[in-house]
């Protein structure tokens, strides 16, 4: 008999899943104090919860029977999820339950905005007959940009395109065939930015799309652009969005999310007459509901079952002596990944990986996964785990080509990584140090000694005296602190390689700066 938890509203289809099957007990708890909540799960194998409910690593801590947890929705924010992976806990959730919703959200608020539909409801209301003040602009023969083609976006692309939209798209993870077969445009941010007539962000919230959209990029846009988020609130920078409304860049605006919510109530975006607001309806549909209960449900009932995991946030399951060799490599893996998104330029085409040495007699799969993982996190945040990784890189036409060499080079293991983009390509080889440190020891032509943590300066320049002395005074200006240093070249005066740790944060401003001093080609933050 397994003991079910259900600690926050479901629908009851939801709940009528795991009570058909005779095995389960469910239980449905609501509104559960911490400290309650904490005695009362360690008699349960499963639980499922929305966003109210929060499973700490204390509350998780005293879960010794729990198998699996179940998020009806897409953020695991409530979730510990570090916590959870290391007492053997699965933790899903449903990434594709609110997609319609939030398509159809997106298209609301962008007729509402470009029919001036808000405003005129409030005018007539009020009693009053405005027919010229309200003048609208039709979708017909507009360009529409969409940031983000996932799930989300591609739906919204659809709809556009039946309203005679012209779709373009910005997405480092889409193929242009890819992109063709959606009859889409794949183009870059800033062309994007500079064509689009109406701008709609569709990427998940990550350190790499936060103010994604600020002066910079306003200041690129049109004159009299329309733009939305329905995703992620800090996306649109709240305060560069009001300055650009105000001086006439962009004509209007919709949101559905904000930088913090609940909002504060005196937000200028709130007062501003230009811009559509609402209060996060995206996923506020029945069938949305409805459909993230039902999905959870039975992703519960196929795990404890033992018919399969589908979408897992956190690692494949392996046995526990497997899980203990490989988890250094995973990790490793998953580095490499997300340094490699980070310095890529360009939609990703083609991951060539290949094992050498001791590694080669292992299963090699669940560190694959990894290095894909990694490679897409940085656009796709939480959209991307450990289950689906390897389906996402072929929806979007990225090939992942596998190979295994016996032969020991220069380390005992070795993992290669090439990314190959429209545009470019990067090979870095990682390794361990005693069997669970791991290091980056060579980017492309170059050997380094690299520790993969926290935040790094990738600098390309030439090997000249001076570069280490010109970079130190910049940072020490702007009050960043070195932590660590090393260097790659190929002989001497030619092209070089410069990587820092760093223990802050380096803005936009400082890496324009660095970029601007002699004999240094660009400078690029990788944020682990």
């Amino acid at each position: 008999m397994y003991k079910i938890l259900v600690s926050d509203p479901l629908a009851k289809e939801g709940v009528a899943i795991l009570k058909a099957e005779k095995s389960f007990q469910v239980d449905e708890k609501y509104k559960l104090a911490p400290e309650e909540l904490k005695k009362v799960i360690k008699d349960y194998d499963a639980i499922l919860v929305r966003s109210e409910t929060k499973l700490t690593k204390d509350i998780l801590a005293c879960a010794d029977k729990l198998k699996v947890i179940g998020r009806a929705g897409v953020g695991v924010d409530n979730i510990d999820v570090e916590a959870a992976s290391k007492k053997g806990i699965i933790v899903m959730n449903t990434p594709g339950g609110n997609t319609i919703s939030t398509a159809e959200q997106t298209m609301a608020l962008l007729l509402c905005m470009a029919r001036n539909l808000a405003a005129a409801v409030g005018s007539l209301k009020e009693g009053k007959w405005e027919r010229k003040k309200f003048t609208g602009t039709e979708l017909f023969g507009k360009n529409i940009g969409i940031i983000g083609l996932g799930r989300i976006g591609t739906e919204v692309a659809k709809r556009a395109n039946s309203f005679g939209m012209k779709v373009i798209a910005s997405d480092p993870y889409l193929t242009k065939e890819k992109a063709e077969q959606l009859s889409i445009q794949l183009v870059s941010l800033d062309e994007l930015l500079k064509q689009s007539d109406f701008i709609t962000v569709h990427t998940p919230m990550t350190n790499e799309t936060k103010y994604l959209i600020s002066d910079k990029q306003f200041a690129l846009m049109k004159n009299g652009v329309r733009v939305i988020n329905c995703a992620r609130g800090g996306i649109i920078d709240e305060a560069a969005l009001i300055k650009a409304v105000e001086s006439g860049k962009v004509a209007q605006a919709a949101l559905d999310v904000y930088e913090k919510e609940p909002p504060d109530m005196n937000n200028p975006v709130f007062k501003q007459e230009k811009i559509v607001t609402a209060p996060h309806l995206g996923a506020s549909t029945e069938e949305a509901q409805l459909n993230v209960s039902t999905e959870i449900a039975q992703q519960v009932v196929d795990v404890l079952l033992n018919k399969g995991i589908r979408n897992a946030v956190n690692v494949p399951s392996l046995d526990s002596e497997t899980l203990k060799i490989l988890e250094p490599y995973i990790n490793l893996g998953e580095k490499i990944g997300a340094i490699q998104a980070q310095l890529a330029t360009g939609p990703v085409e083609q991951v060539k990986i290949r094992y050498r040495g001791e590694i080669i007699n292992q299963k090699v799969q669940p560190v694959t996964i990894a290095i894909i993982k990694g490679l897409l996190t940085p656009v796709l945040g939480e959209t991307v785990n450990a289950v689906n990784a390897l389906s996402i890189a072929k929806e979007r036409g990225i090939s992942v080509v596998e190979s295994k060499f016996a032969e020991i080079e220069d380390f005992a293991n070795l993992i290669s990584v090439v990314v190959k983009t429209d545009s470019s390509q990067h090979e870095i080889l990682g390794t361990l140090y005693l069997k669970r440190d791991p290091r980056i020891v060579k980017i492309d032509n170059y050997y380094v000694e690299v520790i993969p943590k926290g935040f790094m300066l990738f600098i390309t320049n030439v090997d000249v005296p001076g570069i280490v002395g010109h970079v130190g005074t910049v940072l020490g200006e702007n009050k960043i602190n070195i932590a660590g240093m090393t260097f790659g070249r190929q002989k001497p005066g030619g092209a070089a390689v410069t990587v820092l740790n760093v223990d802050s944060n380096v803005s936009s401003k400082v890496l324009d700066e660095l970029k601007k001093l002699k004999s240094i080609h660009d400078a690029r933050l990788v944020k682990l």
